[in-house]
């Protein structure tokens, strides 16, 4: 979980490094999971993609509304300020 990306991301938001790897860690294994059930298992039992493209589409989205957080952007005006 500890990339390039993540340690720049996380010095480039004034963020602790280990609260930010932990707070990514839930969309990392939730797309993981996505990626295995509906890209993976099906590409090795000959599904085409065309079939598992949308139906990973709209289980990201929908797992995305689930458990992803609405970020209020006045609080964030005011935290950076």
């Amino acid at each position: 979980p500890i990339s390039d990306t993540t340690i720049l991301s996380s010095m480039g938001t004034s963020c602790n490094h280990i609260d930010h790897v932990t707070t990514q860690m839930y969309y990392s294994i939730f797309v993981g999971t996505i990626t295995i059930l509906v890209g993976y298992i099906p590409a090795g039992l000959g599904v085409p993609f065309y079939y598992s493209l949308p139906v990973g589409i709209v289980a990201m989205y929908v797992g995305l509304k689930l458990i992803g957080e609405k970020v209020d952007f006045e609080e964030v005006d005011e935290v950076s300020s």
